[in-house]
């Protein structure tokens, strides 16, 4: 039976890339080019499935036996690769930003779990101010542990004084539903990103969403059923 949001729902955590941004083909192009540049084959479609790793978790399964020159080569080609990218190349999906206000503005919590290193949140916050005023509290992968464990979740489920039951947790990705499973956070699938609906789905997702921007009015008409119920 899927478990769906109750009226203690207070705080919204969204994955990054592939969920608020549209970065996946920016980040295996760089991945790409990491793994050219240090002299290793090219691993095509495995990049995509990495997608919200931290970049050495994402690394250790991409090229579990390279020596520590080729992986300080590809993680340097890649940041090199990934900083000098064009913001123009990574836009956010359609109605991110209103979505996220309105969210906002109903009294929700809004917060980031992601795989990106805090430099790299924070460049991207820095170009999406709007945005970034919604956001209360983010975790990343270099400060805290990498998906699919937990402790990002209960490190912001800590931020905010809350327990797991009143916590949601969207991303377009395994990993992330994954990690809400592990950090009892119900996981809501978004299928803009890396992968469809019925993988989210085997892997926790208790509803798969086309995208972000239809978050709200899916909240509303959910949150108004376990009303009724209650």
């Amino acid at each position: 039976m899927k478990t769906l949001p109750g009226s203690d729902l207070r705080l919204l955590v969204f994955d990054w890339d592939g969920t608020l941004m549209d970065s996946i083909s920016t980040i295996c192009g760089c991945l790409a080019g990491a793994f050219a540049a240090a002299g290793l084959p090219d691993r095509e479609e495995a990049y995509k499935e990495i997608i919200g790793l931290g970049l050495d978790e994402a690394l250790a399964v991409l090229a579990p036996g390279i020596d520590e020159r080729q992986r300080e080569q590809v993680l340097s080609a890649y940041r090199d690769c990934f900083f000098a990218s064009s913001m123009a190349e990574m836009p956010l999906f359609p109605g991110v930003e209103p979505a996220l206000r309105d969210l906002a503005d109903a009294g929700f919590h809004l917060a980031v779990a992601t795989g990106k290193s805090r430099r790299g949140l924070d460049r991207m916050l820095a170009a999406h101010p709007a945005l970034a005023q919604c956001i209360a509290a983010s975790r990343c992968a270099d400060e805290s542990r990498s998906k699919p464990h937990p402790q990002m979740l209960h490190e912001l489920l800590g931020h905010f004084g809350l327990p797991p039951g009143a916590a949601l947790m969207v991303g377009d990705s395994i990993h992330d539903m994954e990690m809400a499973v592990a950090a009892g956070v119900l996981p809501v699938g978004v299928c803009c990103g890396v992968h469809d609906a019925q993988r989210l789905q085997t892997h926790g997702a208790q509803a798969c969403l086309a995208e972000v921007q239809d978050l709200p009015a899916w909240l509303r008409r959910t949150m108004a059923a376990a009303r009724l119920k209650a």
